[in-house]
């Protein structure tokens, strides 16, 4: 990308897209289109189709989508699949339209089977059974990969997929019901705090482990990717390091300072056992994450104070 490029960010106002703009600006790149989602509905195609129209972006980050927990996931699984589908076909079949340089579609890990050989590669797409937790959101973020290597082999395209691991970071959503994992296990834990409770009950067995990335980390290597990554296959971009849920309401309970007990509640699922990607494709490329994990807990914390209290 040069610095005068039109860059469209769908997405702006989340956790990622809202560092991934800034990183943007911060780095020169001052030609960039937004549109809050009360203003455009992604999943309407008319209306998708005349905006991208008549901004005529040549690069595109697709960051927009619906996101969520396991218990928002479990809820709802045809809003997960029907809006993150709808928002990937009308983005990328717009930007196809008017002939948009490049675009970089952010998929998720929860793309890979259930019962991945770990970590996960690329090539391990499509090769089992999806979590059925998030299978909705799964298929829809599916289907946005697909397209951008359907397109590039159709339309001779340069639309690109990255996939990361768990996101967390400032700016995230912190809702009891609709939250990420560690998102949610800080509001929890610090409510438990401040409230005195003797324990904390929290959803599983604890033994389910998981890799996380820093949110500011993903909006550099998202920049990282878009200029130097042109392959048809999706590629991921993650921290190559996992932890168990139980060792991560740990880390929390320390940084937060709570001394109260944390129960598991093995009734509630855990969802998929182990999500750890193989990111060696990106890292041969030349980019590796620069967040310790303790200190982005530490930063998304302090935030989640500020903020929200």
């Amino acid at each position: 990308m040069n610095k005068n490029n039109k860059i469209y960010v769908a997405g702006h106002n989340g956790m990622i897209g809202s560092f991934l703009l800034e990183e943007l600006k911060n780095r020169g790149y001052t030609n960039t289109i937004t549109k809050e989602s009360n203003e455009i509905d992604l999943r309407d195609q008319s209306k998708t189709i005349d905006f991208i129209e008549k901004n005529q972006p040549e690069y595109v980050f697709l960051i927009a989508g619906k996101v969520g927990g396991i218990q928002a996931n479990i809820n709802n699984p045809a809003s997960f699949l029907y809006d993150n589908m709808m928002i990937a076909c009308n983005v990328i079949e717009a930007s196809r339209m008017i002939g948009v340089k490049k675009l970089l579609y952010l998929g998720s890990s929860c793309i890979y089977p259930r019962l991945s050989k770990q970590p996960m590669k690329e090539d391990y797409l499509l090769t089992g059974s999806l979590e059925p937790t998030n299978e909705g959101y799964a298929i829809g973020k599916i289907a946005g990969v697909k397209l951008c290597e359907y397109y590039n082999k159709q339309y001779l395209c340069n639309f690109i997929s990255a996939i990361p691991p768990n996101i967390f970071g400032p700016r995230d959503n912190f809702s009891l019901n609709n939250s990420h994992v560690i998102s949610g296990l800080i509001r929890k834990i610090h409510e438990a705090m401040i409230n005195n409770e003797e324990s904390k009950e929290l959803w599983g067995t604890g033994k389910a482990r998981r890799e996380f990335l820093f949110n500011e980390d993903l909006a550099d290597g998202l920049i990282f990717l878009m200029n130097n990554y042109n392959n048809n296959e999706h590629i991921n971009i993650g921290s190559g390091i996992d932890i168990s849920i139980k060792e991560l309401a740990e880390l929390i309970q320390r940084v937060i300072g709570y001394k109260g007990k944390i129960i598991w509640d093995k009734s509630k699922p855990d969802g998929m056992p182990k999500k750890l990607m193989d990111s060696s494709k990106i890292n041969r490329l030349g980019w590796l994450p620069k967040t310790q994990f303790e200190e982005g807990i530490k930063k998304t914390y302090n935030w989640y104070i500020k903020n929200k209290i």
